[in-house]
Order: structure tokens, then sequence, then C-alpha cells
């Protein structure tokens, strides 16, 4: 099979088991800068990219940038078009990157959440704090990505004062509760095709409530309760991702879904697992894909 690896940067580990994972299975992998791509419209759908046109693809993985979403998706929807196998829907990833979208998505079918407030900059700041339970809080910027733009507000009026300069800017924030229970750490489960093929708990350094690796948090390898799984897979199901990262909290009321990530890193959890998480989105391509 043919594969294109959507990605801006050929050098990402990601990127790189991608590329191995469909070699070492016997098929030609190559790996496009999706923002190179060239749209065009005429009696059918077709992309030009580096001095020709993309053909005789079979499927393709999108590894797009949460800043470069909307000229990321078009790309996919165009190879969808083009009647290309996407792991990743353009659809599904756009609901991804919509974190308010996302769990109200999540919400609908009832996998459980941290408590949410989302608001038109009202000035009733101290409601929108106790709707989400009080403090402490956690404000999150609608576009952040790798824990950038998510404040803990640990009292009262620090809530205030951070949503309503949140609010002065015209920055989309959503508030949510602190779970307290969940002592800086996360779960991060890697479902594809509906399975999950690989978790690890990852925990916040000292002094840091955010857990991601980026932020310089740790981690280890994890084995899910039953319910975790589920959840992990429902949530996938829900957004439309075959390939997701869903993040989650270890609660006393069960597991909650905080984000579902439409391309997640590899290098992480496959150095934590052992797991061969790339050779797995490749089976699913083959499973997916009929020559």
């Amino acid at each position: 099979m043919k594969i294109g690896i959507l990605s801006r940067n050929s050098s990402l580990y990601s990127t790189k088991r991608l590329v191995e994972a469909a070699q070492l299975r016997g098929h030609d992998a190559q790996v496009i800068d999706h923002l190179r791509c060239n749209i065009e419209i005429d009696n059918g759908p077709s992309l030009y990219y580096a001095d020709d046109y993309l053909t005789g693809f079979d499927a393709v993985i999108p590894r797009i940038g949460a800043s470069v979403t909307f000229y990321g998706t078009a790309v996919v929807r165009q190879f969808e078009m083009m009647n290309v196998f996407s792991v990743n829907s353009s659809r599904g990833i756009v609901h991804s990157r919509d974190k308010l979208r996302c769990l109200q998505v999540l919400s609908k079918e009832g996998i459980g959440l941290p408590k949410t407030v989302f608001t038109n900059y009202s000035r009733n700041v101290k409601h929108v704090v106790e709707s989400a339970g009080g403090a402490p809080v956690v404000l999150k910027l609608l576009e952040g990505t790798q824990g950038l733009g998510v404040v803990l507000a640990e009292n009262q009026n620090a809530a205030q004062s951070v949503l309503e300069a949140f609010n002065g800017l015209k920055a989309r924030v959503i508030v949510q509760e602190f779970v307290k229970e969940a002592k800086g750490a996360d779960i991060r489960a890697l479902v594809v095709d509906g399975e999950v093929v690989g978790a690890m708990k990852r925990q916040g350094k000292p002094g840091e409530f955010r857990s991601n690796l980026h932020r310089g948090g740790s981690s280890e390898i994890i084995e899910l309760s039953v319910e975790e799984k589920y959840t992990a897979i429902l949530a996938a199901k829900a957004v439309g991702l075959g390939v997701a990262g869903v993040d989650m909290l270890q609660s006393d009321r069960g597991p909650l879904v905080l984000e579902v990530n439409s391309s997640p890193g590899l290098e992480g959890i496959e150095k934590t697992t052992g797991e061969d998480i790339a050779g797995k989105i490749i089976q699913y391509i083959e499973k997916n894909v009929k020559r």
C-alpha cells in the first residue's frame, strides 16, 4: 500500500516511527507537509504537492498541529473526497480540537467529565466559579495544547481575578472543577480501532498540577480498570476518531475524561509501555483498506 503521513516535520519521533512501521510491513510511506499542499477543485478533487499531483494513495495518517487545524483538516477532507482512507476523519479531528464541542459530545454520551462551565464573557464570574464546584478550579484556554493556557486558581478571589482577566482579553476559556484526589496525575490511554493498545499514568513534577510530559512530568505503565478501558473506547468513538489519545482523571466517582487528542504523540506511550503503537496503527489501515 501507499500511505501518506501528514506531518510538517519528518524528523519527529512519531512521524519516523510511523514511516518505519509502514516500511517494516512492506508498504510505501511518504511524509507530506500538509501546509504545502494545494487543494484544487475542478471536475474532481485533487492535491498538488512538491511540483506534482498526489495520486495512488491508499491511506493517510493525519498528524495535524492544533495551530493549523483549519488548513490541515481541509487537506484531510480533500483526501477523503479522493476516496483515500484516513485513520482519523476530518470531522473527528475538528470535533477533538474544539474543547467545548468535544466535551458537549462526550456529555451527550453520558461519559464521566469534570464539572465544566463555559460562558460568553459573563460579568457574574462568582457564579461561574461556584457552578464548577467552587475554588480551587482549573481555567483552560479553548485553543491551549500540551498544558499551555491552563491555570489553577486555588481560591475564590484568584479564580475570579483570572477569569476577569481572560474575559478582558476576550480569550475564550472553560472553567473546570479541580479533582483533588487525582493528586496531579492523569491517565493517557491510546485507542486504535476501538481497542486500548497502551496506557500510562502521568504524574506532574512536584508543585505542578499539570501532568503533561512536555511540562516535565513523569510516566509509568498502568493496567486500566474495565471502566477506564470502556470510557476511553467510548470517548474515542463518540468524537469519531480511529486513533486517539484519551486523557482521564481517576476520581472518587470513576474515570473523568479531560480531553480526546486526535494526534497523540507516540514517544511517551511507546517508551513507557514498550508497545509497538505505530505498528498497531498500520494494522488498522490494513484492516480497513481493501486492495
